[in-house]
């Protein structure tokens, strides 16, 4: 899978689930300061994904997700077999 097909993924979902803007969702908006995605969010957010794109994230990857692009770049490592960070 694509980083772009995930980064659509990701988008679709934001907006669907969670009430973001289109418009603001370019790989350098940030979950917290952004896009008022909050902790409780976020969580929600990686189970939905996992519906999505089948992955599995560490703790530590997980905390150090900041963007939406940091996102999709994890998840495209992630479900092409690279691995984390």
């Amino acid at each position: 899978m694509s980083k772009e097909e995930i980064l659509a993924k990701i988008k679709e979902t934001l907006v669907k689930d969670f009430d973001c803007d289109e418009a603001a969702l370019v790989p350098e908006a940030r979950f917290y300061e952004d896009l008022d995605i909050d902790s409780i969010d976020a969580v929600d957010l990686i189970v939905r994904m996992r519906n999505e794109v089948p992955f599995d994230v560490s703790a530590d990857e997980f905390k150090s997700m900041r963007t939406v692009g940091d996102l999709a770049e994890l998840l495209e490592r992630l479900v092409n077999g690279q691995g984390g960070k």
